[in-house]
């Protein structure tokens, strides 16, 4: 006979604190972001799958209550935003909400630093969160977006459902683009006097 202890809320992982939700929040409402996607964040986005050469990427915002993906890259043959057929064959919804439980980008904002997940199945804190089930991630690699005002705005990421060796390269990689969009977000709060 096998016994099994119950999980606490039934998983391991627990989305951490954030404490800097409601300066984020103001800052990105200022900032006019996180409402809507925009054109380049979506540009953005493919050509971070590009480089990673990853299947999926995002540009995310985050809220007391769910992150927005401002920016979306998904594999051929899936829709941005709707529901379409995995590789299993069962219906993927690739919408631009997630909740703030869902995911690894959260974490990444609290600790403010890059975090790399080779096999998310190697930790445990990890394997349990909603998107490993329900959307069969298996390698996240992802970096805050921190502006000059201290605040992690978001994150940039991607995410495949295979186990990826994303290695010190990947790691300077996502880093880098990261530092570029914040400058860009940056520019863009310049030009237009916010």
């Amino acid at each position: 006979m096998r016994y099994d202890p119950p999980r606490p809320a039934g998983r391991l992982l627990l989305t951490p604190q954030d404490k800097d939700a409601p300066a984020r929040v103001r800052r990105l409402r200022r900032l006019g972001l996180g409402e809507r996607s925009e054109p380049a964040f979506d540009a953005f986005a493919d050509r971070l799958a590009h480089v990673a050469a990853a299947p999926y990427s995002m540009v995310n915002f985050i809220d007391e209550q769910q992150q927005f993906f401002a920016g979306l890259h998904t594999p051929d043959g899936f829709a941005r935003g709707g529901p379409a057929a995995s590789a299993g064959g069962s219906e993927l919804d690739l919408g631009r909400y997630m909740a703030r439980d869902h995911g690894f980008c959260p974490h990444v904002v609290v600790r403010r630093k890059a975090l790399v997940l080779e096999d998310v199945c190697d930790y445990p804190r990890f394997a349990g969160n909603p998107v490993v089930d329900e959307f069969g991630v298996r390698s996240y690699l992802g970096a805050p977006l921190l502006d000059s005002s201290g605040i992690a705005l978001g994150t940039i990421c991607v995410v495949d459902i295979e186990p990826r060796p994303w290695g010190r390269a990947g790691l300077e990689t996502i880093k880098a683009m990261a530092a570029e969009l914040t400058g860009q977000l940056e520019r863009r709060e310049e030009v237009h006097g916010i």
